[in-house]
């Protein structure tokens, strides 16, 4: 069972986190252009917004793939750092 409403603020952090995540992961492939702060602070926004999706059960699988885009496009970075 849902614990927000349907017109609640909290519908949105699905949307939300899967669209920051895919424009991370665009980011992330012209890293080279853009730097790696940009793919850094959308990737981690958009793992903040689905762990909070994922907190109201609210919209799970956009909450899922925004989770995962953002998580690799903040780990892509700091892994190619690190190498």
């Amino acid at each position: 069972m849902a614990t927000g409403s349907a017109d609640s603020p909290a519908t949105l952090y699905g949307p939300v986190s899967l669209v920051l995540g895919t424009a991370a992961l665009v980011a992330v492939v012209f890293a080279g252009l853009l730097g790696i702060a940009i793919p850094l602070l959308l990737g981690s926004l958009a793992v903040t917004f689905a762990l909070l999706g994922l907190g109201q059960e609210l919209n799970r699988l956009q909450c899922g793939v925004g989770l995962v885009t953002g998580s690799l496009s903040v780990l892509y970075p700091v892994l190619l750092v690190a190498a």
